[in-house]
């Protein structure tokens, strides 16, 4: 894994967050902006795009600044821990047994007019990073018929509501089942993913120090693109050997096996900063 590589300043804001979630959050306590800059700066972050990322942030909630002296620390808000302690929850539980499935699917049926490209660009956004396919124009579906909530709130705030209609059924005998998963869903594409992921990881074996603390982050902010991309679908629809599984195992196992150096490393560097 490289240690210097380029981020774009969408990606700075992006890797920040992944940071904060960490290694902030479960410390409680204020962080200096030098203690920030630094840690983003072995990824390839110049100072003035840390510096951004911190000041957007902040812009949108998530963080506040107080002055110490000369120098400046950065703090939590309270809807910037509710965010990142719901993001962690669903980080550190994704990709765990889902158990057993009953065989049924959640169909919502909702069509937007070719002239609204904005609204059916949010609803197919929206539904999609809720897990939902679409293996047809105008109709989506989900495995977890518990997502009934979830679909129906999209689409009350988007104004789709009065037009959806929804069902809960098994599939029938005409038509394929693996073929209309195949058309909702590109596994290919998040299966290459998951190996690229996979290669990534395997083998990286930190000890200590910079390293360790490096390797947890990028661990993590790899990792939690992935619930927004997996529709975390029965294994029974899956393809045989699905990396997913495999990727899951690895990310769970190197993160509590990393955790406590990159933790212990993360102190020394607040230690350091906190001594000026």
């Amino acid at each position: 894994m490289s240690r210097r590589r380029e981020v774009s300043h969408t990606s700075a804001r992006s890797l920040l967050m992944t940071v904060l979630g960490e290694f902030v959050l479960p410390r409680g306590r204020p962080v200096w902006t030098s203690t920030l800059v630094d840690v983003l700066g072995t990824f390839g972050i110049e100072e003035k795009s840390a510096r951004q990322a911190l000041a957007r942030t902040a812009a949108e909630g998530w963080l506040v600044s107080e002055r110490v002296g000369r120098r400046v620390r950065w703090s939590l808000t309270p809807p910037g821990r509710r965010l990142l302690t719901e993001g962690a929850e669903r980080i550190y539980g994704f990709g765990r047994s889902n158990g057993e499935w009953d065989g049924r699917w959640l169909m919502v049926l909702v069509s937007v007019p070719e002239a609204k490209r904005d609204l059916r660009h949010s609803l197919r956004t929206r539904l999609t990073w809720a897990g939902f396919g679409s293996p047809t124009p105008g109709v989506w579906i989900s495995p977890d018929t518990g997502r009934q909530d979830e679909a129906g709130g999209i689409l009350t705030e988007l104004g789709l509501d009065a037009e959806a209609m929804s069902f809960v059924a098994a599939y029938a005998k005409i038509g394929d089942e693996d073929a209309m998963v195949a058309r909702a869903w590109d596994l290919t594409t998040l299966e290459e993913r998951y190996e690229g992921f996979i290669d990534e990881f395997t083998g990286l074996n930190p000890d200590t120090g910079d390293p360790v603390l490096h390797a947890q982050t990028r661990l993590v902010h790899e990792w939690r693109r992935f619930p927004f991309l997996d529709p975390q679908l029965p294994a029974r629809l899956l393809p045989p050997n699905w990396s997913g599984a495999q990727a899951a195992e690895l990310f769970h196992r190197k993160h509590v096996e990393w955790r406590p150096a990159a933790r212990r490393h993360w102190e020394l560097l607040v230690a350091d900063e906190e001594k000026e």
